[in-house]
């Protein structure tokens, strides 16, 4: 969604934690400073980490860690649904009681976040256990049907060590449940950011560039346009945004006068950046030229964003100013080095082949849908296969996928089900083998 930091001077509070109608005493220019450097950090921190563990996702071997890919025809059409979801959430928030919306929200997000937040320090959490922890195995299956006809629903895997990191998680997820706490809110938020930066991916540039531009429209139209996005976020309560007090100083962790950042403004423009550390990889120049200006070009225009905020005390959509940075900054540079040809015929081949992960096509464009290359022993088809010889789309693990939701970050986000099949009897594509339908999926890749 759009950048809507708070107004310091009017004591206003656009956040996710708890709010009143009181006006509110105008905040100190160091609790400005403080909040502002903050949201910006927080910002940062997903995008860095995110990118980097986005590149062991596209390497990874491990069925589990499967990224989603986003091609050109889901770009193009990413801003009409998310301005629907919108003005329908919108509508929602006007004839139903904000309250029970709200309640609804808190038991989706508390489930939600808690596994997010789970995959994000688990990583982290690993190198702290003694090589004699006893880690156990186990797996969660749920199937259907019997016989031949037995198809298989869900099948998770996990071990002692997850279950560690899923209790911690739970303490949090309480924690926002029951008090609705910023610090429990951005911890989530930070979570779901990281995930969708890890495990969404742009197939090329071009992909990127088309995203980034719907985006653009869209921010700028639903927050000039209208007070849809505002409204919307004003009584969304949610852990979709990124949220710090400017009064922190005078009331400690109970301050409750919060300037904040949507997730999207992390997410979409994450992905871009996370794509082009992918591509100066496969450069191999041992340099990371592309990904630290488009990280410092984010940078410079998300502070825009706080400067032109502050300066007209008004909402600001983010991507106004993050778009052209983000987009503008790599390009100049690969016009310097020219290696524009090189950067938009990049394309990442499919994750699911080991063999090469990253890769730039030099004939490509990548303007069409992205092609998966077929991967050895599957009869072409681009499957992983199990251990019964059946094929399971997608893998055995949940990912978490995006929700084009209106605020254009990862905070409806839904575990993708696995269903088996049997090896059909003669070569089909994937479309017709058997593809997982999720409501309200976003990612749908053919």
């Amino acid at each position: 969604m759009d950048s809507a930091l708070s107004d310091p001077h009017n004591g206003s509070a656009e956040a996710g934690g708890p709010t009143n109608s009181t006006t509110r005493p105008p905040s100190t220019p160091e609790g400005i400073a403080l909040a502002y450097g903050s949201l910006l950090l927080m910002a940062l921190l997903p995008i860095f980490f995110g990118a980097l563990r986005s590149v062991r996702c596209a390497r990874g071997k491990n069925a589990s860690d499967m990224p989603e890919t986003i091609t050109s025809r889901d770009a193009a059409r990413f801003p009409i649904i998310a301005s629907c979801t919108l003005l329908g959430l919108y509508l929602f928030f006007k004839i139903f009681s904000q309250e029970y919306i709200n309640l609804l929200l808190s038991m989706y997000f508390f489930v939600l976040g808690i596994l997010a937040l789970s995959h994000t320090i688990s990583p982290f959490m690993n190198k702290f256990f003694p090589a004699s922890f006893p880690n156990r195995q186990y797996q969660l299956l749920f199937t259907q049907g019997s016989g031949e006809n037995k198809e298989e629903i869900i099948n998770y895997e996990f071990d002692t060590k997850d279950l560690v990191c899923l209790g911690l998680s739970s303490i949090v997820g309480v924690w926002y449940l029951l008090r609705k706490h910023w610090i429990a809110n951005n911890l989530f938020g930070l979570a779901f950011s990281l995930n969708g930066v890890e495990l969404l991916h742009l197939n090329n540039v071009s992909t990127g560039c088309i995203l980034l531009g719907g985006l653009f429209i869209y921010d700028v139209f639903w927050v000039f346009g209208t007070n849809v996005m505002v409204t919307v976020a004003k009584s969304f309560e949610a852990p979709i945004k990124l949220v710090f007090p400017q009064d922190l100083l005078e009331k400690g962790l109970e301050a409750n006068n919060f300037a904040m950042l949507g997730l999207g403004d992390v997410v979409i423009p994450g992905i871009f950046i996370a794509l082009l550390l992918r591509f100066d990889i496969s450069l191999k120049k041992n340099t990371h030229t592309y990904f630290y200006t488009s990280f410092a070009a984010y940078i410079f225009g998300l502070g825009l964003t706080i400067f032109i905020m502050h300066i007209f005390k008004h909402a600001q959509p983010a991507l106004l100013y993050l778009v052209p940075a983000c987009i503008g900054f790599p390009v100049l540079v690969a016009l310097a080095k020219g290696e524009v040809t090189e950067m938009f015929s990049y394309e990442e081949s499919n994750p699911k082949d080991p063999a090469a992960p990253l890769r730039a096509r030099p004939d490509r464009w990548g303007l069409g849908p992205h092609r998966r290359a077929p991967v050895e022993g599957t009869g072409g088809q681009g499957q992983l296969q199990d251990r019964a010889g059946g094929s399971r789309i997608p893998p055995a693990r949940p990912l978490w996928l995006l929700f084009p939701s209106p605020f254009l970050g990862p905070p409806l986000l839904l575990p993708t089900p696995c269903r088996q099949k049997k090896p059909p009897a003669s070569p089909l594509p994937r479309s017709q083998v058997g593809k997982v339908g999720v409501i309200f999926r976003f990612c749908i890749v053919d």
